[in-house]
């Protein structure tokens, strides 16, 4: 299916203050792809921002296959850790599946966990839950639907 790139795209924009609002950002954020290089954490602004393509399940909803160029951030952020990412290989590819929030002991202080698929993690300690996801432009065609295939022993809990 072609996506005519000469029209005007309603570009999704999506705000999350709150522990109640961060599934739905997650959501949309589900199985987005993006670069080690497009990762950025500004200690100085306090701000964590990644751009990446997105899989549209809404689009996907309406029998389409189609990503999407947007951008994800957030503010108050004290700190980022990676773990199992390669910050040397630019390059390198991560599929990202979920974004959780794990509250502090101060109120609404806590950690934002960005879960990414073969067990890398970024987690952001955060003043409060402050982040907008917004596309940024262009949309393309998706060469397959994202799945994900757990085993049975997986699913068992062994």
């Amino acid at each position: 299916m072609a996506v005519d790139h000469t029209r005007p795209v309603a570009g999704l924009r999506l705000h999350a203050l709150d522990a109640e609002d961060l599934p739905m950002l997650s959501a949309h954020v589900q199985d987005a792809l993006l670069r080690v290089g497009d990762i950025a954490f500004l200690p100085e602004k306090r701000r964590f921002a990644i751009a990446l393509s997105r899989f549209d399940w809404a689009a996907e909803a309406d029998g389409r296959l189609e990503r999407a160029s947007a951008g994800l951030h957030f503010e108050g952020v004290r700190a980022a850790r990676c773990l199992n990412i390669d910050q040397a290989r630019k390059d390198g590819l991560l599929s990202l599946l979920a974004v959780a929030f794990e509250p502090g002991p101060t109120p609404p202080e806590g950690r934002i966990q960005l879960i990414f698929a073969g067990g890398a993690t970024i987690s952001l300690e955060v003043e409060c839950i402050e982040a907008q996801l917004c596309d940024l432009g262009p949309r393309w065609p998706a060469t397959a639907r994202p799945s994900h295939h757990l085993d049975e022993g997986a699913m068992r809990g062994s």
